[in-house]
């Protein structure tokens, strides 16, 4: 059964992020105010991105990764800018001095006070 991703903009400018099976039943829902408390609160302006997907396991997925990304991020991708989108992309491994440090208990050969 298909499923999507979808991005809303609200009326205060913010983006709200979803996955359903029935885009239209589910958009109609947050455009009446009876979907979540969130679009209750903040009406949605307009259907700003959506993504199809071919299970709904995907399209919850593909949620959880949108909404861990920065707002830039989230706007690159609703306006389509696939070269910002690739460059907010870089691994913030990239843009570090490169050391890192790795805390971890004392082993079992280690003194322990």
């Amino acid at each position: 059964m298909p499923a999507w991703l979808y991005i809303l903009r609200l009326k205060s400018g913010n983006l709200y992020i979803g996955a359903t099976t029935d885009l239209d039943q589910r958009c109609q829902e947050h455009f009446e105010g009876k979907a979540c408390r969130t679009t209750k609160v903040d009406p949605p302006v307009a259907i700003v991105h959506s993504e199809e997907f071919e299970t709904n396991v995907a399209a919850r997925r593909r949620e959880a990764q949108v909404k861990r990304w920065s707002r830039a991020k989230k706007e690159a991708l609703v306006s389509g800018d696939m070269a910002k989108l690739r460059e907010l992309s870089k691994s913030r491994e990239d843009m570090s001095s490169g050391v890192f440090y790795v805390l971890a208990p004392p082993g079992p050969h280690e003194n322990r006070p």
